[in-house]
């Protein structure tokens, strides 16, 4: 089988690193890698390519960086590569009719999700946030909709409370790599038949700044799974009383407290311990932040430099 990846970030080439070795050993071909073009990052704002072109550059396969899917260049290449399969990982561009159309086993997309739940970009991160403990990869044939094409294979994984959006980013990574290639195995074979999916899809809009804003009203569980579906990036934020921001990179719920002011800062054991929840009861406490212009840090060093009071309130 002649096979095409398209991926962009570290959690395609992850998948695309596996697929390579699954290739080696059944004697298949991975004909190219199609990725974003490189972009500027950092300080510096240095071109910086994608990861899977530098898996793929690693393992010696051709790489693409088309700037469109839809012109006549890119269907000239499809018909030079002739794949039989495109698998398909978070690439970050909609696949138009004439790609998912041309390959004779189709166009196979690993997502982050038990679909039809979470469709859409941001799979994982809402999955934490809204608390949920299962979670877990769909292989599905692509088609024009959104997430929506027939599913082939599922694998569920266990959000565990300590998890963060990291943990659970690496530990679906492995399992979706691992999925993949038994999907391409059970297509070759014909050992697996598309399910439509069933009614009940949700939506995973992409994380916005709007997502990020703590709101200490809410109850310490709700903002606990809001910093660890955001860390270790964006990161959830507050602000300090003098109006500069401090992100969260790691919190922890505590036990209640006596009614006070929502957002309050009511103990520095080595913690920055809040006030929430409705009443102001309830007590989140803040061990790992991100000051303004600062690197990362436990809460305990930021209370030593005298940063932050008893009373202060963060809003």
């Amino acid at each position: 089988m002649k096979i095409l990846f398209m991926g962009t970030p570290n959690f395609a080439a992850i998948h695309l690193r596996a697929l390579c070795d699954y290739a080696a050993e059944c004697g298949d071909e991975i004909v190219g890698a199609v990725t974003q073009e490189d972009k500027p990052r950092g300080r510096g704002y240095k071109l910086t390519p994608p990861p899977v072109k530098v898996a793929a550059m690693e393992r010696g396969i051709p790489v693409y960086q088309p700037a469109t899917l839809r012109d006549e260049s890119f269907a000239e290449l499809l018909s030079a590569l002739a794949p039989d399969l495109i698998a398909v990982v978070a690439y970050g561009k909609i696949l138009p009719r004439n790609v998912l159309d041309f390959p004779r086993y189709g166009c196979v997309n690993v997502h982050g999700s038990l679909l039809p739940e979470y469709r859409g970009a941001a799979p994982m991160q809402r999955a934490i946030i809204d608390g949920k403990k299962l979670t877990g990869i769909t292989t599905m044939l692509m088609d024009v909709g959104l997430d929506t094409g027939d599913m082939l294979l599922r694998a569920e994984l266990s959000i565990e409370n300590g998890d963060n959006f990291e943990s659970v980013h690496d530990k679906m990574a492995a399992l979706g790599a691992d999925l993949l290639k038994k999907t391409v195995d059970a297509l070759k074979n014909g050992t697996v038949t598309p399910t439509p999916q069933p009614d009940g899809a949700t939506y995973a809009a992409k994380i916005e700044k709007t997502d990020c804003v703590i709101d200490f009203h809410l109850d310490a569980n709700t903002i606990y799974n809001r910093v660890r579906g955001l860390s270790p990036f964006p990161l959830a934020f507050t602000h300090l009383p003098d109006g500069n921001i401090l992100k969260v990179v790691a919190a922890r719920v505590d036990a209640d407290g006596e009614s006070a002011e929502v957002g309050t800062v009511v103990a520095l054991d080595g913690a920055i311990t809040v006030a929430c929840g409705k009443d102001g009861r309830e007590r989140l406490s803040l061990l790992q932040i991100l000051p303004a212009g600062k690197g990362r840090m436990n809460a305990a060093d930021f209370i030593r430099g005298r940063k932050i009071a008893l009373g202060d309130k963060l809003s």
